[in-house]
């Protein structure tokens, strides 16, 4: 258990490909999100959930909080959970990787470094919805939210090709598999995942 970071869990996109909340859905007896909820909470001491529509998330009894800058993606729920955060260090993670592991989480937030994030080049992409965040960044994130410029790319990986990230590679670790990483965004995913739990 870390008593020195806190879990952040995002789940304010709009769930556009999916056409409902897809964090709700359910796998077994329980929704992606208690799955997520629990398997953070048997980590770290302290957690909170980003979300837009907190309402729908107060059966979790959980802190919530909207993004301070309204419908700009994940980066924008990155910058709300920090700012929010009481801690330095911080985990991310977002509402839709059902599959993910106390190893795997623990294996990232232990990763020696001193750049201000981590995160994992997995399953073929970088995954920087899994990962830890420091506090140190909120100015850096609140330039690049706050910029106007319309010919700037506002993109999340944008970002992160700006700030000095830590790309880690897990593929030679014992626990490692890429369904760790895996997406629910569509009903394909969906449809995927429970048949995983079959």
């Amino acid at each position: 258990m870390y008593f020195d970071i806190t879990g952040i869990i995002l789940s304010g996109g709009k769930s556009s490909r999916m056409g409902e909340n897809k964090s709700l859905l359910k796998i077994g007896n329980k929704t992606i999100i208690e799955r997520i909820v629990e398997l953070m909470k048997d980590i770290f001491s302290e957690n909170i959930i980003i979300t837009n529509t907190p309402d729908e998330y107060k059966f979790l009894q959980l802190p919530l909080y909207e993004d301070i800058y309204k419908w700009k993606g994940p980066l924008a729920g990155i910058h709300s959970g920090l700012t929010y955060s009481k801690t330095e260090k911080n985990f991310v993670i977002s509402c839709d990787t059902p599959l993910m592991t106390k190893e795997m989480i623990q294996y990232i937030v232990n990763f020696q470094t001193r750049k201000p994030i981590v995160f994992c080049r997995a399953a073929g992409y970088h995954q920087p919805l899994v990962g830890v965040y420091k506090k140190q960044i909120i100015i850096e994130i609140e330039k690049f939210l706050s910029d106007n410029d319309e010919t700037t790319d506002k993109s999340f990986h944008h970002f992160l090709k700006k700030v000095n990230a830590e790309i880690i590679d897990p593929q030679d670790l014992l626990f490692y598999k890429d369904e760790l990483f895996f997406n629910v965004n569509s009903p394909d995913d969906y449809t995927t995942i429970l048949s995983k739990y079959n």
